[in-house]
């Protein structure tokens, strides 16, 4: 019998990415989220559409016809790129919608274990670089981002704070209620399908559609800050193989889960101009919301563990993240 699969958050970038890998990995798969992808059909076997902030809908879908699943991954969450996270306009949001769901699926989860007398369902929780404290990761060439670095607690924003509180939520009910957990620190996922326009994208999906939007007789783009700060990004295909790789071994975390390619955000443009064949200049707009100044992963203890780490180049990744943005820029430009 096939094994079974929750994905909450099936409807955004990393959630479909992860349904398409359970099917190609024969699981059954049960996608959950307030909205369809938006991009392709999702090829989970059941997609249901509602709000995880609300008790009744998690406790309606942890289980399959009152069978625990395998495996639960839990990607929903109030999120997005630096124009959403650090407006501080969307703070309240952020922190009572992710944290409230979090809180939703390890109760529900406890309580239909008791009832079952059952406890196997393995639950992956996705939370982010953006944990780790401000005051290391001032220095742009220099960021400190081992997990063990996480404290004293100091992330630079509220989206942050509620992904450090969710970490120790989960680590709280394996300890209390010996659910067994996984949880990862994402480091800056990219790639095709995600979100590339409207507030929410993150850096590479703005830079590639600002350069694919570029006319013929133009050069200039604008950059949201100085463009020294430094980032890593992790195609998605790699982030996926890690975070099955967390599930399947018996380490809970937290481990980063990124890639050590550590650039500048001028030297994100400069990739995406070379893949796209044009010559781009920077305007930097100063007043920006930009995050802090260095980021990147330390992958010692994800390459101790799992044995695992990244293999797709930022330049390669970009290619593949820039020409699906121009497909859909093209497929915009025609519907109107």
């Amino acid at each position: 019998m096939s094994k079974l699969a929750l994905v909450l958050g099936a409807g955004g970038f990393i959630g479909s990415h992860m349904v398409k890998r359970l099917k190609s990995d024969g699981y059954w798969v049960r996608g959950v989220d307030i909205k369809y992808p938006e991009f392709s059909s999702t090829m989970a076997d059941e997609f249901i559409e509602g709000d995880l902030c609300e008790p009744d809908l998690v406790d309606s879908i942890i289980h399959v016809n009152g069978k625990n699943f395998d495996e639960i991954y839990q990607f929903a969450a109030d999120m997005g790129g630096a124009g959403f996270i650090f407006t501080g306009e969307n703070d309240a949001n952020i922190m009572h919608n992710s944290s409230l769901i979090n809180l939703n699926v390890l109760k529900k989860q406890s309580e239909l274990n008791q009832k079952l007398k059952l406890n196997k369902t393995k639950i992956f929780y996705s939370s982010s670089a953006c944990i780790y404290p401000e005051y290391n990761q001032l220095d742009p060439n220099n960021p400190d981002c081992r997990e063990d670095s996480a404290y004293p607690a100091a992330p630079d924003s509220e989206y942050g704070w509620e992904k450090l509180f969710s970490e120790h939520l989960y680590l709280a009910y394996n300890k209390n209620f010996n659910i067994p957990v996984r949880v990862a620190r994402y480091h800056n996922i990219y790639g095709p399908e995600g979100t590339w326009d409207g507030g929410r994208e993150k850096a590479p999906a703005a830079i590639c559609r600002k350069v694919a939007l570029l006319k013929a007789d133009k050069t200039e783009i604008e950059v949201w800050g100085d463009g020294k700060q430094t980032r890593s990004f992790l195609f998605i295909d790699d982030c996926i193989d890690a975070t099955r790789r967390l599930v399947e071994s018996d380490f809970k975390g937290p481990i980063n889960i990124g890639s050590e390619e550590m650039v500048s955000i001028n030297q994100l443009v400069d990739t995406a101009a070379k893949v796209a064949n044009k010559t781009v200049t920077r305007k930097h707009k100063l007043d920006a919301p930009l995050g802090v100044r260095g980021r990147n992963s330390n992958n010692d203890l994800v390459r101790e563990k799992l044995k695992w780490d990244f293999s797709i180049s930022l330049e390669e990744g970009i290619a593949k993240t820039y020409n699906w943005i121009s497909e859909q820029i093209k497929k915009k430009h025609n519907s109107i």
